[in-house]
C-alpha cells in the first residue's frame, strides 16, 4: 500500500481506499488492505520461518494474548526499507477490541541497525458499513476520454436509429 498502509506496521492514510478487512480461519488471520489490495497472511501459533526465507512484508506469526491478537513479524528483505530499516526490522502488532465498533491497533518497531531504541504507535480502527473496493489503476486514465466519447457517440447513433425506426 501507499505510505506503508499495508504494513507492517499498518499506518493510516487519509486520501482514499483506506478500509481494511480482517478474516480469521482456524490457522490464519488475513489482514486485507484496500489500497493496492495487499493481503498479509498471519500464520497462527506457528514457528517463525527460517531466517533464510525473507519476504517483502516479513514473516508474520500470530497468537492470542487474552483478547488481544499479537502479530510478531520478522524476516524482512533488505528491499523493504521501512523508514530506512533493513533486514533486522522487527514489528510487533497488537489488535485489541476496545468496544463493539473499535479495534485499538498498537505497534512496536525495532531495528538496532537503524534506530537506537524501539518505538511505538497506536490508532483506532473503526468499523464501517462501507464496501471494500478493488484498488485498480485505469490504464493511467488516458483511455477514459475515449471510452466516454465512444459511449456518447453510441447514444447519438441509437437516438438517430430510433427516430428513423432502424434499430
Amino acid at each position: 500500500g501507499f505510505l506503508n498502509t499495508s504494513g507492517p506496521p499498518t499506518l493510516p492514510n487519509y486520501f482514499y481506499n483506506t478500509l481494511k478487512r480482517i478474516v480469521q480461519t482456524r490457522d490464519t488471520v488475513i489482514l486485507l488492505n484496500e489500497t493496492v489490495h495487499h493481503a498479509r497472511v498471519v500464520r497462527m501459533n506457528a514457528e517463525p520461518a527460517p531466517t533464510t526465507i525473507r519476504k517483502w512484508m516479513g514473516d508474520s506469526v500470530g497468537r492470542w494474548d487474552g483478547d488481544t491478537l499479537v502479530v510478531d513479524t520478522t524476516n524482512f528483505t533488505n528491499k523493504t526499507r521501512y523508514n530506512g530499516s533493513g533486514e533486522q526490522l522487527h514489528v510487533v502488532e497488537r489488535f485489541t477490541r476496545v468496544d463493539p465498533k473499535t479495534i485499538l491497533y498498537r505497534f512496536t518497531v525495532e531495528d538496532p541497525a537503524t534506530w537506537d531504541r524501539s518505538w511505538t504507535g497506536e490508532y483506532p480502527w473503526r468499523t464501517t458499513d462501507e464496501k471494500l473496493y478493488e484498488y485498480a489503476c485505469h490504464e493511467g486514465n488516458y483511455s477514459l476520454g475515449g471510452m466516454l466519447r465512444g459511449a456518447r457517440q453510441k447514444e447519438v447513433e441509437d437516438a438517430a436509429a430510433k427516430k428513423t425506426g432502424k434499430q
